[in-house]
């Protein structure tokens, strides 16, 4: 339990110190001065709380004619009613006092959101693939936005008011000390110790529910967006049923959770009363005590009552501000989890940017492997030349869109190289390599915007007319013209308003517009039927016409015309040659070609006989002549 404690504190003490940049803005002077105005006009607005109490001593003993203020306070405040409009100026002016700090601190407060979200944002881009691959985007996302809500809250907090309400606890006591003698302060000091201390370990109790219910949260929002975004196969299986159980068993955690740290707050609150009701009692007490032997007056009882009213409200704060921070660090904890984490992929301190030429590729003894367990590519060795074509092909699982993956430096290899114009890839920047290398993915996901906007997604700087002539190689320019809202037609989430075959147009059109010089198509046609697949395969022979082209491919009738082609087997290269050449050695390549080539044919063979069975039953319906 002691160990828990402290990894606790210690991740605390972490969290702050990670957190102090963004309360203390480097290389924002300006912020820093409203930081600094914020806390003066704190510091002051505290002093004239303080004032509050003593006119309200002295009105109320004016009212009794036992004031005696000759001396005390300017000529103009002595009387009743002077003095009840001093006490309320000078509480309006601590009002005054405490919203210009608001004010000038909410600049401050909006920057650190804004930094750390966007610092976090750019995080996530950096992480590597296998990253991705393996968190869940709606668990990441609820992280993120968490973290993102509680970083203002702990800012705030920390710089205005912790030590600000620790100054007024100090005050009063020297208040009550100086003024009444030290049975006051020594109460006073108890019920302060006792209400902070019950704060702090309730809170702690409170945490570690807020930290279930979060879990439950972040589950359930997983499994909400993993459905939605699974929509059109939770159709297909008919699981909607299934779906809302498992996302209503999350919630009913959550739900769980959630009631106890309201049922939680309850009990810490009624436990602040009796702790601070039994501190106010002893006081009074002891005033009333002192009023009847005449040592005090009404006043002082009224006073002694107003100051300890004034010191609920910084005691009440003091156990919000430290529930809101500490729960504030659980929510942000993760954030800060997810800063840490190292890519896996870095630029070497010595990385300089690739100076492309002719683009030629070359793979040279590579080994790789996702799991040390599972080797994936034994030594693969073979060449792309400037200008030509090769494919890779071969069944699944021999390592294919590995290759496209390592040459866009999402993973590093084991041993061996890759190197584009006998540059490697390890020692060139990754912004400049990637920015030489254009890729059409089997499967295309668009942004949830415009057609216009994706196509332009491959070069954010083009004009209208570029963004037309891409759609226009792209074979899909007349499509566009057709929809009701032209290239301003949103194509809905991940693209779905778009057929596969418009997809892959947009993303052969985002490709033309990037105009690289090395191309990857990764299976871009094998998701498409035999007719789709023949009129795209005809736009990218256009687009990868004197670029350096990788072909990864499962359907063998779009690589004939490759000038070589490489055959995969298990992680390494089992025949290699052209088109011809491999047909002739008979080997694994011929087999699969015979293979789906006969798939082909009987697909064909199926659609004309549909075709004549439409036909015929045309011929019977229609009128004789």
């Amino acid at each position: 339990m002691a160990n828990g404690k402290t990894v606790s504190d210690s991740n605390l003490l972490q969290t702050l110190f990670n957190l102090w940049p963004y309360m203390w803005p480097t290389g924002r002077p300006d912020l820093k001065m409203r930081v600094v105005w914020a806390t003066v006009y704190l510091l002051i607005s505290k002093f004239v709380l303080l004032l509050v109490p003593y006119f309200f001593k002295w009105s109320t003993d004016a009212l009794n004619g036992k004031a005696d203020l000759a001396g005390k306070v300017p000529d103009l405040l002595v009387g009743a009613v002077a003095l009840v409009i001093a006490y309320n100026v000078t509480r309006l002016l601590q009002l005054a006092l405490n919203q210009l700090r608001d004010a000038l601190f909410a600049r401050v407060g909006q920057h650190a959101v804004r930094q750390l979200a966007y610092k976090t944002f750019v995080h996530m881009h950096e992480l590597s693939l296998r990253f991705h691959l393996e968190r869940k985007t709606g668990g990441l996302s609820r992280i993120i936005e968490r973290g993102t809500k509680g970083i203002e809250t702990i800012v705030r907090f920390t710089i205005l008011n912790s030590v600000p309400t620790l100054i007024e606890f100090l005050l009063t006591a020297v208040i009550f000390w100086w003024g009444y003698g030290f049975s006051y302060l020594a109460v006073t000091a108890f019920t302060v110790w006792a209400y902070i201390w019950f704060t702090i370990r309730a809170s702690d109790w409170r945490i570690s529910i807020r930290k279930t219910m979060n879990d439950s949260d972040t589950d359930a929002n997983t499994k909400a967006i993993d459905s939605l975004l699974n929509f059109e196969t939770v159709k297909y299986f008919g699981n909607e049923k299934m779906e809302a159980e498992r996302f209503d068993k999350s919630m009913a955690r959550y739900e769980e959770a959630a009631t106890s740290v309201w049922t939680s707050l309850g009990w810490l609150n009624f436990g602040q009363g009796v702790i601070f009701g039994l501190g106010t009692t002893v006081m009074l007490i002891l005033s009333a005590l002192a009023v009847q032997r005449g040592e005090q007056t009404v006043g002082d009882f009224v006073f002694v009552n107003s100051m300890l009213l004034q010191l609920s409200v910084p005691l009440n704060f003091i156990g919000f501000v430290y529930r809101e921070i500490r729960q504030g660090l659980t929510d942000i904890e993760q954030m800060f989890d997810l800063l840490e984490v190292q890519a896996e992929v870095k630029d070497a301190p010595d990385a300089r940017p690739l100076d492309i030429q002719q683009g030629a590729i070359s793979f040279k003894d590579v080994h790789f492997s996702y799991d040390p367990a599972r080797p994936i590519l034994k030594g693969i060795s073979f060449d792309v030349p400037a200008g030509k074509t090769v494919a890779v092909v071969g069944p699944s699982g021999a390592g294919k869109s590995t290759l496209s993956r390592l040459l866009y430096r999402f993973y590093d290899i084991q041993s061996g190289a890759i190197t584009v114009d006998g540059q490697d890839v390890r020692g060139i920047t990754q912004t400049s390599l990637r920015s030489a290398i254009g890729m059409v993915p089997q499967d295309t996901v668009l942004f949830n915007d415009t057609v216009a906007y994706n196509i332009r997604y491959g070069r954010p700087g083009a004009s209208d007319a570029e963004v037309r002539a891409a759609a226009g190689i792209a074979q899909i320019a007349h499509f566009i013209e057709l929809l009701p809202e032209g290239f301003d037609t949103k194509v809905g989430e991940r693209g779905l308003k778009l057929s596969g075959g418009e997809k892959q147009r947009v993303a052969i059109a985002r490709t033309v517009l990037k105009a690289p010089p090395i191309l990857i198509l990764d299976e871009a046609t094998s998701a498409l039927d035999t007719t789709t697949e023949r009129e795209i395969q005809s736009a990218l022979d256009v687009v990868s016409k004197n670029r350096t082209t990788l072909v990864i491919a499962h359907r063998l009738s779009t690589v004939i015309g490759a000038d070589e082609i490489i055959v995969l087997k298990s992680g390494e290269i089992a025949e290699r040659g052209t088109h011809a050449e491999l047909l002739r050695k008979d080997g694994l390549y011929a087999s699969m070609w015979s293979r789906q080539r006969e798939a082909t044919q009987a697909e064909e063979h199926l659609k004309q006989v549909r075709e004549s069975d439409d036909m015929g039953v045309v011929n019977r319906l229609a009128p004789a002549s």
